[in-house]
């Protein structure tokens, strides 16, 4: 099992942007669909966006349509999440993984979580 790194999280205020990255040590995950979820405290970890391996499909939750954006980079073997318009309830412990499963909506269905980055929006 290899477990992915994120990072990119920070403190920011309400309207503002953070990119996230996702790296993959030592994999070549170009095969693999990849997906981000968050979990703030005391809740349940939350699909948020998710890619296809060959980037032909981009899912996102209705939360974060049209502020968020999935993309990756396989040269790079790096995922990337550039959240935009950042509102305080975006705060949470994001995670990047690596599809496994057949539901992309699902946190069952991933595997290689990493520790996650913290993303704080104050307002």
């Amino acid at each position: 099992q290899v477990q992915l790194v994120e990072s990119g999280g920070g403190l920011v205020q309400a309207g503002g942007s953070l990119r996230l990255s996702c790296a993959t040590p030592g994999r070549t995950f170009s095969t693999y669909a990849m997906g981000w979820f968050r979990q703030a405290p005391g809740k349940e970890r939350d699909f948020v966006a998710a890619i296809e391996r060959s980037d032909i499909g981009r899912y996102y939750a209705e939360s974060v349509k049209g502020r968020f954006t999935i993309s990756r980079d396989n040269a790079k073997n790096t995922v990337y999440l550039q959240m935009n318009s950042l509102k305080p309830e975006d705060t949470a412990l994001y995670y990047c993984a690596r599809q496994l499963g057949s539901s992309r909506w699902d946190a069952r269905s991933y595997v290689d979580w990493g520790q996650g980055t913290q993303v704080t929006v104050s307002s």
